[in-house]
């Protein structure tokens, strides 16, 4: 795939798919004879961890480091799966975090809605 056609894919800009290869976050892509990227199933698995991975927030400086750590092969099988431990660790406390401002919010909603009905609203937090 050129990297428009991967560009349009992923919704991803052209300029970010090369830096997302520049910077090592996904493996170097395959080149076509006259010089144009040319993404394989296996590139494109790796811009949809990429972009996975970043939705939920796991910093750019992790997935270098998960990339750097897979293309060395099968020893780092621990090191990698450590490192995605400790995300998954970082990303639970963020999700927590998101629940708990979630309750006080519909705390607050529902006593937006009783006053709505009751025509009072009492102080609150």
């Amino acid at each position: 795939m050129t990297i428009t056609e991967v560009s349009k894919k992923y919704d991803i800009s052209q300029d970010t798919l090369r830096y997302y290869e520049r910077i090592g976050l996904i493996p170097a892509v395959n080149r076509t004879k006259g010089g144009n990227r040319d993404y394989t199933e296996e590139s494109c698995g790796w811009i949809e961890l990429a972009k996975c991975m970043r939705s939920a927030g796991i910093p750019i400086e992790a997935l270098i480091e998960y990339c750097a750590l897979t293309l060395q092969g099968e020893e780092t099988i621990t090191a990698r799966k450590e490192l995605l431990v400790e995300e998954r660790r970082k990303l639970l406390e963020k999700i927590e975090d998101m629940q708990k401002t979630m309750d006080k919010l519909n705390y607050k909603i529902d006593r937006y809605e009783k006053a709505e009905i009751t025509g009072v609203l009492s102080w609150d937090k």
